[in-house]
């Protein structure tokens, strides 16, 4: 199991993880350092673990914001779907239609030529 050094508000860290995972443990890293210097530059150094804390309840507002969007998402495709389902329904019905209506043309026109041919 490999281990990465990350830096956190200029602290280093070592963390384990999995083979290949390195580069995105990394990013994940830069992500929680950049939240850290964001509340550092705006609340100060209150020491590393209340400046850790805070970073973790915002990127969890973040995360539980895009779950609360991708479930919008979510439910405005499933909308859209049974739309797309009933519009189809209704093409495939007036489809039909037109086409019995064609079929029944059709065959008044070849009565009218059969009735001229007789004539």
């Amino acid at each position: 199991m490999p281990l990465v050094n990350v830096m956190v508000n200029s602290r280093a860290y070592t963390i384990a993880c999995d083979a290949g995972e390195e580069d995105h443990l990394k990013e994940l890293a830069g992500y929680v350092d950049a939240k850290v210097r964001e509340l550092t530059g705006t609340v100060g150094q209150v020491g590393d673990q209340k400046l850790m804390l805070m970073a973790a309840v915002l990127i969890t507002d973040e995360l539980l914001e895009a779950r609360a969007r991708i479930e919008g998402h979510a439910k405005k495709a499933g909308e859209l779907s049974s739309a797309h389902a009933e519009i189809s329904g209704r093409a495939d019905k007036a489809e039909e239609a037109a086409a019995r209506t064609l079929e029944d043309a059709a065959k008044r026109i070849e009565k009218i030529v059969e009735k001229m041919k007789a004539a």
